[in-house]
């Protein structure tokens, strides 16, 4: 019996010593469990604080996340044993073994917490690392469009002589006074001011209009930027300085790759692709003579087909049509290699059309279609009214590019877009003798024109033209870096509310002094269009042209995407931007 009493009594001391060893242990837990806690708030709130060593906090909070596991796992064994050896020893070690798996439990919510702030910190990380990537790219594109502009410029200087350094220092000059300067919105004259020289600009405006224009023959016609554009007498080699000449020009090989032209596009609509999906289509005969069914090989024949086409030119041509050009969409009229004219007959229309690309053509003396049957498709002819003698109609239509023509003298307007017309892009164009130049929108009640958008970039304003570069309804107009050198009346105009925005253009006013003003609206009062989104940045003006802006200084509609959007270079430049404007004089195997 009392040996019985004695081996209870040694298990009892055993069993105290197990307790005893098991309240430490779970003390030595505690205390590991709030240094990790202590740890993990250091951790977490150095991530927070220090973007910087984000990187480095993640590899720490790894190896502590891979450490607490270890314990984790290492505790296993013993909670076990615990387990095993309390189930029936009393109330006491049953809930020191409770907490500790509730402590365990603790543990995991915590590490699992960790592992989500960790995953957010690399999330962000990875934001971040992309944005200067974006950044990075986006210095460099600029970075390379300087270089570009300098390598041009130092190889236009070669041929100068003596003469190259001093400009170089003139140009470097005003580039430095160009960024320099402070562009602030010119104040609106005072109420009877503008009532008075309003009232006198109406005079000049009937005066004006009202003199027929005569002119010289226009091919021949000595300026110093002829119809062929301000190009034809330099004999220096390839250049391509603004951003769509870049995409193609000054390659040998351009005439065996001729639809890479249709990458080039910019602006509103730079979605057009043209005939690039079609075939090629070789123009050989310069006839019109029958408008219901052309003849194969002709321009008409070309366009009214339903397929896409890339259509080319054989040989030069004077085309005199019988009756307006009614093209279908997915075309690309292309007369690059050859001297091609349309000019004493009727013009282009585009109507109800998409995708199409017109590029390096004469277009001028444009005259009213007299109407009657003309096929508009491979398989259909209708009754057309008389035509309003307009160089290029569009009517309804969208992606469309026009680019490296010559126009003057149409009996109406030289481009006129209309009716919901949208997603446009005029591009490299010279314009000469003409009084209504671009009419964007043509009704003041045809509110769905809200939806035009335009980009005029890269053109050439030139001799005898009097106004409407343009006149805009309505809609969204982009124009930037285009030479303004010749108005009479005014440069841009509009009315109902057009949004304009005017950017690194350059404005040579004429000498009278009630037309110096590049802007002009049209039948609204000046608390009307006050309110206009008509907008200057980086404009230059030269002898005395001024713009007069209206609207909020930052309205929050204007964002729009990139890709609709033509960066404005410096107006210094206007004059190298668009010296290769209009028709340019292209031969096969040598660079454009």
């Amino acid at each position: 019996m009392a040996e019985q009493l004695e081996n209870k009594a040694s298990e009892a001391e055993k069993q105290g010593e197990q307790n005893i060893g098991l309240q430490s242990r779970i003390s030595e837990l505690e205390i590991m469990l709030e240094k990790r806690e202590k740890e993990i708030f250091i951790l977490t709130k150095k991530l927070e604080d220090d973007n910087s060593e984000t990187l480095s906090g993640m590899k720490n909070l790894t190896a502590q996340e891979n450490n607490l596991l270890s314990e984790k796992e290492k505790l296993q064994p013993e909670k076990a044993l615990l387990k095993e050896n309390f189930a029936f020893e009393g109330d006491e070690a049953s809930n020191q073994v409770r907490r500790l798996i509730d402590e365990a439990n603790t543990l995991q919510q915590q590490l699992e917490s960790l592992h989500i702030q960790k995953t957010k910190l690399e999330l962000q990380f990875e934001r971040k690392k992309q944005k200067s990537s974006e950044k990075l790219n986006e210095m460099e594109n600029q970075k390379s469009e300087l270089k570009q502009m300098v390598e041009d410029l130092q190889r236009d200087l070669e041929a100068k002589g003596d003469e190259k350094n001093d400009l170089i220092l003139i140009l470097v000059f005003k580039y430095i006074l160009w960024f320099q300067q402070i562009i602030k919105p010119r104040k609106y004259p005072k109420k009877e001011k503008h009532i008075e020289r309003e009232q006198q600009w109406r005079i000049l405006e009937k005066t004006i209009s009202n003199q027929p224009l005569e002119f010289k023959d226009v091919i021949t016609n000595s300026t110093r930027r002829s119809l062929r554009g301000k190009h034809k007498k330099y004999t220096g080699p390839c250049m391509a300085i603004n951003p769509i000449d870049r995409c193609w020009r000054c390659k040998k090989n351009w005439a065996k790759n001729r639809k890479r032209l249709a990458k080039c596009v910019l602006g509103f609509g730079h979605k057009t692709r043209g005939g690039k999906k079609g075939e090629y289509y070789l123009v050989t005969d310069n006839s019109d003579d029958d408008v219901v069914n052309p003849k194969l090989g002709t321009l008409r024949h070309a366009v009214i087909q339903k397929r896409p086409l890339w259509i080319i030119f054989a040989h030069d041509m004077n085309i005199k049509l019988s009756k307006e050009l009614m093209v279908q969409s997915h075309k690309t009229i292309d007369a690059r290699g050859e001297n091609v004219h349309i000019a004493y007959g009727c013009g282009i229309t585009l109507q109800f059309v998409h995708n199409v690309i017109i590029h390096n053509i004469h277009i001028h003396r444009v005259v009213r279609s007299s109407g009657g049957l003309i096929s508009d498709s491979e398989d259909h002819y209708g009754y057309r009214t008389v035509g309003d003698g307009d160089g290029i109609s569009i009517f309804g239509s969208s992606k469309i590019w026009l680019d490296h023509i010559s126009m003057s003298e149409s009996q109406d307007g030289l481009i006129d877009a209309i009716q919901g017309s949208t997603a446009i892009t005029i591009s490299n164009f010279h314009f000469t003798h003409h009084d209504h130049v671009i009419l964007l929108g043509a009704s003041d009640t045809y509110s769905k024109d809200q939806y035009m958008q335009v980009t005029l970039a890269f053109n050439h304003f030139g001799k005898e033209l009097i106004q409407r570069m343009p006149r805009c309804r309505w809609g969204y107009f982009h124009v930037v870096n285009n030479d303004y050198t010749h108005w009479k009346l005014y440069a841009i105009g509009g009315s109902t509310h057009p949004t304009i925005i005017s950017q690194g253009n350059r404005f040579i006013a004429p000498d009278d002094p009630l037309t110096k003003e590049i802007t002009h609206r049209n039948y609204a009062p000046e608390s009307e269009w006050r309110n206009w989104i008509w907008r200057s940045e980086g404009d230059r003006f030269m002898n005395g042209a001024f713009f007069v802006t209206s609207g909020p200084p930052s309205p929050p509609h204007l964002k729009l995407k990139k890709k609709d959007i033509i960066k404005a270079k410096p107006a210094i430049f206007v004059g190298r931007l668009t010296k290769f404007s209009g028709t340019l004089k292209c031969k096969e195997g040598v660079k454009c």
